[in-house]
């Protein structure tokens, strides 16, 4: 279970990817608006959790994806840009995670 410090004040046994926090205080707390944020949501970049009533709820793992995206338009990358980039990553992400796993396979083989 991942646990981090979370600058907006929630409690600390959150989990990363466990969804808290509206997309006001999303927006707030980026300096970005509620709608360029429904907008990443429409086009999946990033989809944040829903609550009961269906308003979307962020996790601390979907801040830092906002703020790379925000920071990866901020360079000039489109919307399908940005969402190929994160995929990208994800993939990469889960590669390593399998090489690693392979390799610790193989150190128990020798």
């Amino acid at each position: 279970m991942s646990r981090r410090h979370d600058p907006i004040g929630s409690p600390p046994e959150l989990r990363a990817d466990q969804p808290f926090c509206t997309i006001g205080q999303v927006a707030e707390f980026l300096g970005t608006q509620p709608a360029a944020l429904r907008r990443l949501d429409e086009l999946d970049v990033v989809s944040p959790g829903r609550s009961t009533g269906g308003q979307r709820r962020y996790s601390l793992n979907e801040l830092d994806w906002i703020r790379e995206v925000l920071s990866l338009t901020e360079e000039g990358v489109t919307l399908p840009g940005v969402r190929r980039v994160l995929e990208l990553r994800r993939r990469v992400a889960d590669l390593e995670a399998e090489l690693a796993a392979a390799r610790l396979r193989l150190g128990e083989m020798h």
